[in-house]
């Protein structure tokens, strides 16, 4: 099935292991063919990963671009297990990704992890203004911490 795709001036996309950028104006193309495609909105780099879900998210970004879960499996599951640790009400989120990684469908486990970031900073909010998720888990109905 073909992809097709609108481009920005100037915006940046991952076909395959090319980084296209498109010139002054915007542009259509069609993409046929078997290749890992990213936007540049989906891109994260090593510096624009700075918290524990951005990592994780990288590592499988950096499986789907490559296809080899091997060499980013060594990084990834450390950085799953201490984002577990720290919090476990993840976990869901997580078994959903690794799911995806061990079905081979990468691109589904990278939204995944976009999934997991939205989670962090949800986690975060509530960290900031003195809440904490009830034991269950739930993001709904939040108990103020003690």
């Amino acid at each position: 099935m073909a992809l097709k795709v609108e481009l920005k001036p100037g915006e940046r996309i991952i076909i395959g292991a090319v980084v296209l950028r498109n010139g002054d104006s915007r542009s259509r193309f069609v993409i046929e063919g078997q290749a890992p495609v990213l936007r540049e909105r989906d891109i994260l780099t090593a510096t624009t990963a700075d918290t524990p879900a951005k990592k994780i998210y990288l590592a499988v970004q950096l499986m789907y671009l490559s296809n080899d879960l091997s060499h980013h499996n060594e990084v990834y599951f450390p950085l799953v297990r201490d984002f577990l640790a720290a919090a476990p009400s993840a976990l869901p989120l997580i078994a959903d990704i690794n799911n995806r990684i061990l079905s081979g469908d990468l691109y589904k486990a990278l939204k995944g992890a976009s999934k997991l970031i939205a989670y962090e900073q949800e986690l975060i909010g509530y960290a900031v203004r003195g809440e904490r998720l009830r034991e269950d888990g739930s993001g709904d109905d939040i108990a103020k911490g003690s």
